[in-house]
């Protein structure tokens, strides 16, 4: 028969000497072998019942619980635990990187944002925010209209080249805010000819959709309901009379 140490056996299982320990106090895991001293020697058994209570606990599965199903459950069933865990684990890493991707852009866009402007990103209610979103769709637009929108609009959430493209957009228009230049200046014609192309893209030339789009973009309370990101007015309205500028200046 072969036995391992409590040392030996910790760094099997990459796991602390204490854990091991505590599991053989509370008799949840107790060693084949125990010396008057104290030392403690497991057998191979011993250690895929560590194996197993370490899987359980993994899932987040209270000692308490996992000491009254440890004998009765099945590799089967800890698997089946496990992978329902790790789910879990997954959903909610992939909402922290979405949301933290969504943070990132929006420093990018604001640059040396307050944490004040941060905190209702983070501390609303998803639930609701994503409700509120359902609710202004299902007023605006179409079903089909609805998917055409999912498919195609940027996210903030994501890493993106459409988005860089959108952002960079709205940085370009902030400069012309910030050097005076006008939405009819060359710059300005610029800007326009490269959002009608990246409009175009996005909609997939159905201009009734975005016409409908951009309407709603413009007004702050329904880009809010829609969860689109907040673009100042100024910037709107600066991409606005660029846009009208150069469709009379090419008589489209």
């Amino acid at each position: 028969m072969t036995y391992l140490s409590t040392g030996e056996v910790a760094k099997k299982l990459n796991v602390s000497l204490r854990t091991i320990r505590y599991y053989d106090n509370i008799d949840l895991v107790k060693p084949t072998m125990k010396k008057e001293d104290g030392t403690r020697f497991y057998t191979p058994d011993d250690i895929v019942m560590l194996q197993k209570v370490l899987l359980l606990k993994a899932t987040s599965m209270p000692l308490k619980n996992i000491e009254k199903v440890i004998n009765h459950i099945t590799i089967q069933e800890v698997l089946a635990i496990h992978k329902e865990q790790l789910e879990q684990d997954f959903e909610q890493l992939s909402e922290s990187l979405s949301h933290t991707n969504t943070l990132i852009n929006t420093v990018k866009l604001e640059g040396d944002i307050q944490w004040e402007h941060l905190l209702p990103l983070l501390l609303e209610d998803r639930v609701s925010r994503q409700k509120r979103k359902t609710e202004a769709m299902d007023d605006l637009f179409t079903d089909e209209e609805q998917m055409i929108l999912s498919e195609q609009l940027p996210k903030m959430e994501t890493d993106s080249t459409d988005v860089t493209k959108w952002m960079n957009i709205i940085k370009r228009i902030e400069l012309c805010l910030a050097e005076g230049k006008s939405p009819r200046s060359e710059e300005g014609r610029l800007i326009a000819e490269d959002t009608l192309i990246l409009s175009n893209e996005m909609f997939n030339g159905n201009a009734e959709l975005e016409q409908k789009f951009w309407e709603a973009r413009k007004s702050e309370t329904q880009s809010a309901d829609l969860n689109l990101y907040p673009v100042n007015n100024a910037v709107m309205m600066f991409m606005e009379e660029a846009i009208e500028g150069l469709e009379k200046a090419t008589g489209k």
